[in-house]
């Protein structure tokens, strides 16, 4: 056998001395050296394969994250390799992009409340529970509208409680505010849209009675609650219009699945890429710089 690292023998006088032509031990040698860098490019390429299945797993969950959020939610999964360089060029190999059909819904206008002010405005929330807001929002169900409603958490962006019905009417609010209150405790400030529902003596006597401050947005100023309609797109080109319900319970299972979803694994840019959940949980920004202020 000849010995490459030898100090006592050239290769040409070991080749010499076990009778091996020259031409054939350097025959090997360059078969041998071809076969590593097969096996390093098949290694290369088998671990290439196994982040791109990463990838594509991840995005038939997340398929709205484009190649910076998913970046981070690999990175937060423990794939130090997941880059955003790297989630971007496996994007564009596998055809993937973030998903968010555009879908047009119309608002209903609201009427004159004339009693409570807007206590948000240039307001900085500093922690949970400071500011709840709520609004109704509508769902296409088959040829039929049906109402949602949440209650939101503004400084988390959590879902805290929500609720569906086939009506307007007033006691399907009041309801998902004492779930919320049951639940949660008891906000500092409640901010609500000048529906019909919110301006009723029933709702805002269960504000007050709880000795909550009550806030109203200026009439026609949805960017007064941005925040929930912000959380209404994401619930609309996230989730209902990538689906096909077409009957009642399936869109209740279909919401339960969706509000689990945004809480638990949907990540915020403006919460630091954590989930509502966490930053509930945590309570507070320690960076004075990330607490959330209300335009």
């Amino acid at each position: 056998m000849v010995d490459e690292n030898s100090s006592v023998l050239s290769i040409n006088e070991q080749c010499s001395i076990i009778g091996l032509p020259r031409s054939v031990y350097y025959e090997k040698r360059s078969s041998s050296g071809d076969e590593e860098k097969q096996k390093a490019k098949l290694e290369k390429e088998t671990e290439h394969d196994k982040r791109c299945d990463t990838v594509l797993n991840e995005w038939t969950e997340y398929d709205t994250y484009g190649y910076i959020k998913m970046s981070k939610h690999l990175l937060r999964q423990g794939f130090s390799w997941a880059t955003e360089f790297a989630i971007r060029r496996i994007y564009k190999e596998l055809g993937l992009h973030g998903v968010s059909p555009r879908f047009i819904t119309t608002r209903v206008a609201k009427g004159k409340h004339g009693k409570y002010p807007y206590l948000l405005r240039n307001r900085v929330i500093r922690y949970v529970n400071e500011v709840w807001a709520t609004d109704i929002t509508y769902i296409k169900l088959g040829n039929r509208m049906v109402y949602f409603t949440a209650v939101i958490d503004l400084f988390s962006r959590k879902i805290l409680a929500w609720r569906l019905s086939e009506t307007m009417e007033v006691g399907f609010c009041l309801d998902v505010v004492q779930e919320a209150i049951l639940k949660y405790g008891i906000p500092a400030i409640f901010n609500t849209d000048c529906g019909s529902q919110y301006t009723s003596k029933e709702f805002t006597s269960l504000l007050e009675g709880y000795g909550i401050q009550v806030s109203m947005d200026g009439v026609g100023r949805c960017k007064d609650n941005i925040f929930v309609e912000r959380t209404w797109r994401t619930l609309k080109y996230e989730w209902v219009f990538l689906k096909d319900y077409r009957f009642l319970e399936d869109l209740e299972r279909g919401l339960s699945e969706f509000v689990g979803f945004f809480n638990n694994k949907r990540i915020h840019q403006s919460l630091d890429y954590k989930t509502p959940e966490e930053v509930y949980k945590e309570g507070t920004f320690p960076n004075i710089n990330k607490d959330i202020e209300v335009a």
